[in-house]
């Protein structure tokens, strides 16, 4: 059985033993945009631990919880919260013992390589992606860097607290880094 195969299995068993449906407002109650990262330790971890539930929030995972410019991906989507679903707070949340630390861009370009990726591709990308990796080495430093980024970004309204925090990815103990009141 693929991956593709037991994901659908799981939803239709999932179909099957729900009875209602939800109609939820796609407008977050707590009017909050968490940026936080994609890390696996952090799925069923993070919102339980923060007392989060579905509707209450938007949810930006990104490698690392990175803001890598002032028009990124991440940037983005703060914007469509802001000025379309209302949102009123920002939290970016990092974790302690975070991957990022410790990768470099030397790595991932020679794993890049060795699976088949053309390296003028590489090339093209290869001091943004210096920029992005290279940069990171602690995540309660890199928690800082991005609550900065967005504080800074002039696209941003200065009436949005911006907070940073730190998830203990094994315990789900939560530290302020950063208040943003």
């Amino acid at each position: 059985m693929t991956l593709l195969d037991e994901v659908l299995q799981a939803n239709q068993a999932y179909l099957e033993h729900t009875q209602e449906v939800n109609t939820w407002s796609k407008y977050p109650q707590k009017h909050l945009a968490i940026v936080s990262c994609m890390d696996t330790r952090l799925v069923e971890l993070l919102e339980p631990a923060l007392g989060i539930r579905r509707g209450e929030v938007k949810m930006i995972k990104t490698a690392g919880n990175t803001i890598t410019s002032k028009f990124d991906d991440v940037i983005r989507s703060l914007l469509v919260c802001i000025y379309q679903f209302d949102i009123k707070e920002i939290m970016v949340i990092g974790h302690y013992g975070c991957g990022m630390a410790t990768a470099t861009s030397k790595e991932l370009i020679d794993t890049m390589i060795k699976r088949g990726i053309d390296g003028k591709a590489i090339d093209k990308i290869k001091d943004e992606l210096s920029q992005w990796i290279d940069t990171f080495h602690n995540p309660k430093d890199n928690v800082e860097k991005s609550v900065a980024s967005i504080h800074e970004n002039p696209l941003i309204p200065n009436d949005i607290p911006i907070h940073g925090l730190i998830i203990n990815p094994d315990t789900g103990k939560v530290d302020v880094v950063v208040n943003g009141y």
